[in-house]
Parts: structure tokens; C-alpha cells; sequence
């Protein structure tokens, strides 16, 4: 499985060989880093640790500055391990651009959605809502939790008003419609989750 980091672009409209309009999304994936290997030997299982963009020293661990210094890198702004059929093809140090994908390709995308804050019921799950008329004063209030007597209270996994928005979602089986290689942009059929500018993983589906 080949998968890289990236930063969520726009929303753009792009026309495929029969002039059909595509909605996509701009994926600005730069160059990802090799900057560690899990080897099954000394760690049980093969991975490969990739870095995407840059961070400042100030904002890094002294940990995480040790083990940069080790390798020789900068350190990376989000460093995420990847799963590759042969480790040995690899070696810290390499740079992994869009060409790991191609076009058609399908992709599954892992991002954290929008955060929205504390949102009522009808928002955050759906709900349909009181009546609207006739001097009904409970539009969009939660109204009864449960029974009164067994079990008197409220059955787990009772949709309620709540914190709404930034969880980890993944978007699968989406087409690459379209590689940039000069600019380090991959553009991926349909909408991903996050905002503008928020980091994503991208894996090829197997």
C-alpha cells in the first residue's frame, strides 16, 4: 500500500475525455520525505515513516530534534508510517512525489472534518424537529430523553446535542482525475474531508 501526505486545496471543475464536468479537489502533496524505516528485525513489522512539510525547532520536541539529527533531515511539520509491499526498495532520505500515483488510480482519503463547535440535535444528527406553528414551543429543542420508570434513564447511544465536527473521517474510493508533477498537486474526483489548508493522507487502494 502506497499512501502520502498532503494539504487540501480547492474545490475546482475539471472536463474529462467526453467533456464531462468532474468536481475535484486539489491536493498539494510537495515532495513527502522518507525520514525512518520499521524493519521487521528490530521492530516486529515493515513500515515506512514519511515527513510532510517543514517545522520550525521551536515548535518540535527535543525527542523528535534528536531523532532528526540522527537522520540528517529537517524536521518535518507531520511525520505518519506508511505500509509498502518491499521496504528495501526505499531509504531514508527519498523523496516521494505525486508520481507514486497515476491517473484512475482510486484512492481512499483520510482527513479531521470542520470543526463546528457545540451543535443541537438538528444539526449535528438530523432530527426532524418540532412543529413549526400553533404556538409550539419546541421547534428544535430536545424534547423526552427516555422512559420515566424502566429503566429511567436514557438508553445508551441516544443521539443528543454535543460537541459537532473535528473526527478523524476517510472518503474511499475516489479516482485521481488529474497529476500536476511540476507543481506537486494531485487532484482527486469529489470532495475530502477538512478545511482548506488542513493536512490529509491519501493510501491507493488495494
Amino acid at each position: 500500500m502506497m499512501a502520502l501526505l498532503g494539504q487540501k486545496g480547492n474545490m475546482v471543475q475539471l472536463y474529462d475525455e467526453r467533456g464531462v464536468v468532474v468536481p475535484a479537489t486539489e491536493v498539494r502533496v510537495g515532495e513527502c520525505v522518507v525520514v525512518g524505516k520499521r524493519t521487521l528485525d528490530r521492530h516486529g513489522y515493515e513500515a515506512l515513516q514519511i515527513g510532510f512539510g517543514t517545522a520550525s525547532k521551536r515548535k518540535s520536541s527535543k525527542p523528535l530534534l534528536g531523532f532528526y539529527k540522527k537522520t540528517g533531515l529537517q524536521p518535518a511539520r507531520s511525520l505518519h508510517e506508511i505500509k509498502v509491499d518491499k521496504i528495501g526498495d526505499y531509504h531514508v532520505g527519498q523523496k516521494l512525489g505525486v508520481g507514486v500515483f497515476a491517473t484512475g488510480d482510486m484512492v481512499h482519503v483520510t482527513g479531521v472534518t470542520k470543526g463546528r463547535g457545540f451543535a443541537g440535535g438538528v444539526r449535528r444528527w438530523g432530527w426532524s424537529g418540532g412543529p413549526s406553528t400553533h404556538g409550539s414551543m419546541t421547534h428544535r429543542r430536545i424534547g423526552s430523553l427516555g422512559s420515566g420508570t424502566t429503566p429511567g434513564r436514557p438508553l445508551k447511544g441516544r443521539t443528543q446535542p454535543g460537541h459537532y465536527g473535528a473526527e478523524t473521517a476517510t472518503v474511499r474510493n475516489l479516482p485521481v482525475v488529474k497529476l500536476e508533477p511540476d507543481r506537486g498537486v494531485l487532484y482527486v474526483g469529489g470532495a475530502i474531508p477538512g478545511h482548506r489548508g488542513g493536512l490529509v493522507l491519501i493510501r491507493k487502494k488495494v
